[in-house]
């Protein structure tokens, strides 16, 4: 059966929960609370919720603020909004002011299709992570999610994660979800192609590295959800078992995971090293099935390139 519980879904439940027992959690949305499947919090906490309207400024300086006095904010919004409209906010009023406030962006990524790229958010790896003090994440599935939200909640540090507006299929399962905190998961081993890929990408790397064992290739795959701090060890200690590695992200081809795993492995392993990522210009109209297969950022074309940078 196919997963149709979006991650977003599961940051409710994980925050509900919590809620029960903790009246410090709060969360805040930019007239997004349909959006971001948090309704069911809203109409159950209604004095742990705050609906600031389409203000993103707003909303990160508000959240900031209900941390500054003990609470655990919880800011949702677009993406796409989120990592550009508040941006002077999360710099100053998160990361530089050392507030607990964990971002939360929705639909990120391709998310929103064709509603093109005002609406898409391809640049936030990039800002987010250049932002000094800032953590960002981007879950793989939704039993990660959980994990990875538990985990914030215990720690007093702001942060920005990225998740998708719909299912995806899962890559662990209930029982057998491995994690720890800022620590890469390994999800295959292999020795001829290292595979590192964050988010809604991870999927499409285990289909790939599948379809490579057909061919005789052995293909490990690295989920790093952990961007920012970025698990170098794990990158390091996998890259010297291959012979090239390959990045895959749902992100501009600049400033994103590419490029820090690229700087990880021309430091201290150089090896061949490629980049598969969304293109520099506007993308293609379409669902994010439609836009990956496009690219060529799915199973076939992910293992293509593989067998590219091994040159075979």
């Amino acid at each position: 059966m196919p997963n149709k519980i979006a991650n977003k879904k599961v940051i409710c439940e994980v925050l509900s929960e919590h809620a029960r027992v903790d009246k410090d959690v709060v969360v805040l949305c930019s007239d997004s609370r349909g959006s971001a499947s948090l309704t069911p919090f809203f109409e159950e906490f209604p004095k742990q919720s705050v609906e600031v309207g389409i203000a993103e400024q707003d909303l990160v300086g508000i959240a900031a603020g209900l941390a500054a006095c003990g609470k655990k904010s919880f800011a949702v919004s677009p993406a796409s909004f989120l990592s550009t409209r508040s941006y002077e906010q999360c710099k100053i009023d998160c990361a530089y002011s050392d507030t607990n406030v964990k971002l939360i962006g929705i639909s990120g990524g391709v998310s929103y299709g064709a509603l093109g790229m005002s609406h898409h958010s391809a640049q936030d790896i990039a800002a987010m992570s250049a932002i000094p003090n800032m953590r960002v994440y981007l879950p793989s599935d939704r039993f990660q999610t959980r994990k990875l939200v538990e985990a914030l909640l215990q720690d007093d540090k702001c942060a920005y994660v990225r998740v998708g507006r719909n299912a995806v299929e899962d890559v662990y399962t209930e029982d057998d979800c491995p994690f720890e905190m800022d620590k890469a998961t390994l999800v295959r081993d292999g020795s001829d192609v290292l595979l590192v890929a964050c988010g809604e990408m991870v999927r499409p790397a285990v289909d790939a590295a599948e379809l490579l064992e057909k061919d005789g290739v052995s293909a490990a795959v690295l989920d790093m959800y952990c961007v920012k701090p970025l698990d170098r060890e794990a990158i390091v200690r996998q890259a010297r078992k291959a012979k090239a590695v390959v990045s895959i992200e749902e992100h501009a081809p600049f400033g994103g995971l590419g490029s820090m795993v690229a700087q990880v492995v021309g430091e201290e392993c150089p090896r061949t090293c490629v980049t598969m990522s969304l293109p520099d210009a506007p993308v293609i109209t379409g669902t994010s099935r439609e836009v990956f297969d496009y690219y060529g950022l799915n199973g076939e074309g992910i293992a293509r390139r593989a067998k590219e940078a091994l040159g075979k």
